[in-house]
């Protein structure tokens, strides 16, 4: 996922070995290339902008050939729009540093950009987590694997009954749960991963 859910990470923090899903066939409304964050104005969609495959594919394609649209300037869009909302929260100048190199410079693909969003998270939160890729795709799998795919799509968003924390507006909307990971890092920073070893989401 586009910098992903609190329960995406909560799983991630609760597992030692994570598999993730690089051959499925990308479909719309998913955590992919959108996540949300907590503005001003209350839960706030960043969208990254993709390129559209032509009608001779029928509109399929696998999600790790996905092209990012850079005739947007989505990249500074998007910072200022965290800017916005987290420069006043606690821990914001203590991470922005190693998260400011994503928007600096344009990306081809969408995975391997989601994959760089993950490695910078998972270095600020501190979470030493053990994965690996997939190298088919497969509709279901064995009873030996919990199969957290679902936490991707958009348009089934299961409800999680996570623990709330301050966040920055919380006073103007009240407390906004599973929102992007960045929203809890930059409120509770160091504490962000005994929160996710801590949360119940299966």
């Amino acid at each position: 996922m586009y910098f992903g859910s609190i329960a995406q990470y909560a799983a991630m923090a609760q597992n030692d070995t994570v598999i993730f899903e690089d051959y499925d066939n990308y479909q719309k409304q998913t955590y992919r290339n959108r996540t949300y964050i907590y503005g001003a104005n209350g839960k706030l969609l960043l969208t990254i902008p993709i390129k559209h495959t032509g009608k001779h594919s029928n509109g399929k394609q696998l999600y790790r050939d996905v092209r990012i649209e850079n005739e947007f300037q989505w990249q500074s869009l998007h910072w200022k729009s965290i800017q916005t909302a987290y420069r006043t929260s606690p821990f914001f100048e203590y991470y922005e540093d190693e998260l400011i190199p994503l928007f600096e410079k344009k990306k081809d693909y969408l995975l391997d950009f989601n994959y760089e969003c993950m490695e910078a998270v998972n270095d600020c939160l501190q979470l030493e987590a053990d994965y690996s890729k997939t190298t088919a795709f497969l509709k279901e799998y064995g009873d030996d694997l919990n199969d957290q795919r679902a936490l991707v799509n958009a348009k089934k968003d299961k409800h999680h009954a996570l623990s709330s924390y301050i966040q920055v507006f919380s006073e103007k909307h009240g407390f906004i749960s599973n929102l992007s990971i960045l929203d809890l890092l930059f409120n509770e920073g160091t504490n962000a991963i005994t929160y996710l070893e801590n949360q119940m989401i299966y």
